[in-house]
């Protein structure tokens, strides 16, 4: 099924890129892939994303060589094409599966609480309530990404807006776009005279709680009417299931914009808005401004199994940081033996050795899919946090 779909977009078959660039040999400059080859080989998660949350991917035949079984995950659409890549090299490397399935945060939360998967994932750290309920859960940063605000507005090259700008727009107190307050930011674009299509996530996201947690620092107006949550009460708009919902209606509706993980707006080449900074700065979103942004947070950051619910860095100080940056985070439980009832020993050691590497040595593969790596403190913290999984009374990550 993939094949097609992946030819589709040139010549170059990007599996093979894939296995080629496991072995090195997919060239470089200065550190960088060439512009094609980094498009294409951006593309292959996404698609490959698309084919996995289709229910394509079923789990091996008995005796494939497995220990424990077929590690699954669900919950954020933010990380697929990450964990996707992830999941092709370690088991290029293991010959162990790993199914995500890209639900949404709110999705992955409820999966993790229900005890329906081996890990969940998600961009908003579990709220009192929710860590009442799964009690004994770690969590462990995976990743920092971005939101980029998409555009598809022909004729406009280079589109600058303000937080509080745009939770006007959201909010349909400005619903133009050759608006006074956007013309004052961008002189230099023939803004037209068309109205503002607004897209957001339909399902329970942690790209919307990105969002609307960095709208509610910089609006008062957003703090009282709308507020923050990873599902929220839209005052219009069309709603997209997943980033790649959103995506597509963004670019399927002329004059609109919408709200997407920064790796769908790369892969799919889509123009994305200067948002102001904290110091008053315009930024495109990037993984340089992703990691700025972190490191106003990462010296304070809790231990695994304390609370992250007031853990955030959007419109974080500093003259690099882009404002709507974010952790993405693995949800495990600490005693593996209440995980779920297809739980084993076996399995157990699976997963935790899966989750080491991805937070270890897969950390190399994150700017590949336009996500910064975690920095070194974060990592030692997630390291501590596999330090205290057990089953059964027994640890299971070995040293």
């Amino acid at each position: 099924m993939f094949q097609g779909m992946l030819r589709s977009h040139g010549d170059t078959d990007p599996t093979a890129m894939l296995s080629e660039r496991r072995r090195g040999r997919v060239g470089r400059t200065g550190g960088k892939r060439p512009p094609r080859e980094r498009s294409i080989v951006l593309m292959v998660p996404i698609l490959l994303a698309i084919g996995v949350a289709g229910g394509c991917a079923g789990e091996p035949a008995e005796g494939e060589g497995l220990r424990g079984g077929v590690i699954t995950g669900a919950g954020a659409t933010f990380i697929m094409p990450l964990v996707t890549l992830w999941s092709y090299e370690y088991e290029a490397r293991t010959g162990k599966r790993v199914n995500y399935n890209s639900i949404g945060s709110g999705g992955g939360i409820r999966a993790h609480i229900d005890r329906t998967v081996d890990f969940g994932a998600t961009e908003a750290p579990l709220n009192p309530e929710q860590f009442r309920r799964a009690e004994g859960t770690l969590t462990l940063p995976l990743t920092i990404g971005t939101v980029a605000l998409a555009y598809n507005l022909p004729g406009v090259d280079e589109l600058r807006l303000t937080g509080s700008l745009l939770a006007d727009i959201y909010l349909e107190r400005v619903t133009r776009w050759d608006d006074p307050r956007i013309q004052e930011l961008n002189p230099d674009q023939n803004l037209p005279d068309r109205r503002i299509v607004t897209v957001h996530r339909s399902d329970g996201a942690g790209t919307t709680f990105i969002f609307s947690d960095y709208l509610s620092k910089v609006s008062e107006a957003w703090a009282e009417v709308v507020g923050v949550g990873t599902s929220l009460s839209w005052p219009g708009g069309i709603g997209g299931n997943g980033n790649e919902g959103v995506a597509g209606a963004v670019r399927n509706n002329p004059y609109s914009i919408g709200y997407i993980e920064f790796s769908y707006a790369m892969s799919l080449n889509m123009p994305t808005a200067y948002m102001e900074n904290q110091e008053g700065l315009f930024l495109q979103p990037s993984l340089e401004g992703a990691t700025a942004a972190a490191a106003a947070v990462v010296e304070e950051l809790p231990a695994g199994h304390e609370s992250w619910h007031e853990v955030s860095f959007t419109n974080a100080p500093g003259v690099d940081s882009y404002p709507l940056s974010s952790f993405s985070y693995y949800i495990v439980y600490e005693d593996l033996a209440r995980a779920g009832r297809n739980m084993t020993r076996r399995r157990a050691v699976d997963m935790v050795e899966w989750l080491e590497w991805t937070v270890t040595e897969g950390q190399r593969y994150n700017n590949d899919v336009g996500n910064a790596a975690i920095p070194d403190r974060v990592r030692e913290l997630n390291l501590e946090s596999l330090d205290r999984v057990h089953f059964e009374g027994e640890p299971v990550r070995s040293r």
